[in-house]
């Protein structure tokens, strides 16, 4: 029974937290005390929290050092630019409609070649698996830079390394090399970005308070001893996996269909390495930490601004401060003992109440 409690307790607060905000930010933007700068953050914001958690999943969770969630990103990202052009050259252009479609579509496409990739990959660990995961992402990431993709009314043209495609006037690039995806009809709002937090919470809950995340977890604190009792380690860390990797997928569609035009280079290692950073410091296997730490991490840089060059150094001593705060044993243990020292005061005032 305490168990679920805590359980109820831990995805209500994350729950909680996530619709307050978005009630709170959005009658903010309505009535245009957010400001434009602010606004403009919204959606991005939300597409690194997707990102963040589905991090937390592999990292936190499983126990698997990931840094190529950036790399699904991207898949994501190109796959609803893809999705996207076709829709509108065949007139399907309601924005909702498109943007679901695309979700769906770089989700589908991140989890699969997470699948895929998860078949080599997860037969390392540690750092070998960090550095396998690092490199995917910038093949990624080289890859695509390469790429040129435009339509018309003969269909698809692709061409890689150079641009050879011979375009009919009705047709339109929508990858051109270096220069990533143009011309993109932006789609993303606020709305649908704290849908897709929402989801994610709810999968990402699901799976950890379940028998596989439970086997999940179970691999991860000791991986031959989860082994011997029946657990398929294996299958386990895929389902993990591949779920980190949809979820980074579903928030690269979110942001590519947020800008008219984006490269491939947005999404390189710096970014992973952020991901992680958000994750880390809002605390493994902490959702609701997660959440806070990169809203916070991803305004602080724009509500430091004015400070100039000293921006980033502020910026720095603050991720230092906090990373120091959130792992001393000191602290934790002071703020349990504060905790236990309240519920014992509730307690013992409620039985002297009830006696």
């Amino acid at each position: 029974m305490k168990r679920k409690l805590s359980i109820n307790r831990n995805s209500a607060v994350s729950y909680s937290i996530v619709i307050v905000l978005f009630i709170v930010l959005s009658i903010m933007s309505a009535s245009g005390l957010l400001g434009r700068k602010y606004s403009s953050l919204l959606v991005p914001v939300c597409c690194y929290i997707v990102a963040a958690i589905g991090l937390n999943m592999n990292v936190g969770i499983s126990g698997e050092l990931n840094l190529g969630q950036a790399g699904f990103m991207s898949l994501g990202a190109f796959t609803a630019v893809i999705i996207a052009g076709v829709l509108n050259f065949h007139g399907i252009t309601a924005p909702a409609l498109v943007l679901l479609i695309c979700i769906i579509c770089g989700t589908l496409v991140a989890g699969f070649l997470g699948w895929l990739m998860s078949i080599p990959v997860l037969k390392l660990e540690g750092d070998y698996l960090a550095i396998v995961t690092l490199a995917f992402g910038q093949i990624i990431v080289n890859i695509i830079n390469n790429v040129y993709l435009g339509i018309d009314g003969n269909g698809l043209h692709f061409s890689f390394v150079n641009n050879t495609i011979q375009m009919q006037p009705d047709g339109s690039m929508m990858i051109s090399g270096p220069m990533g995806a143009t011309g993109v009809k932006t789609a993303s709002n606020f709305t649908a970005g704290f849908l897709l937090v929402l989801i994610s919470l709810i999968v990402v809950y699901h799976i950890m308070y379940s028998r596989n995340g439970r086997a999940i977890m179970a691999c991860r604190d000791n991986r031959i001893a989860a082994s011997t009792v029946g657990i398929n380690a294996v299958a386990e860390k895929t389902l993990a996996f591949v779920v980190s990797a949809a979820l980074g997928g579903a928030a690269g569609a979110l942001y590519g269909m947020n800008y008219s035009s984006f490269a491939a280079t947005k999404f390189d290692f710096n970014l992973s390495i952020l991901i992680l950073v958000y994750v880390v410091l809002g605390g493994l296997g902490n959702m609701t930490g997660t959440i806070i730490a990169t809203t916070l991490l991803v305004v602080l840089p724009e509500m430091l601004r004015f400070l100039s060059i000293y921006r980033m150094l502020i910026y720095a001593v603050v991720l230092i401060v906090i990373m120091i705060v959130t792992n001393n044993q000191t602290i934790r243990m002071k703020i349990k003992t504060l905790r236990k020292g309240k519920a014992g005061n509730g307690s013992g005032k409620g039985a002297s109440v009830n006696g």
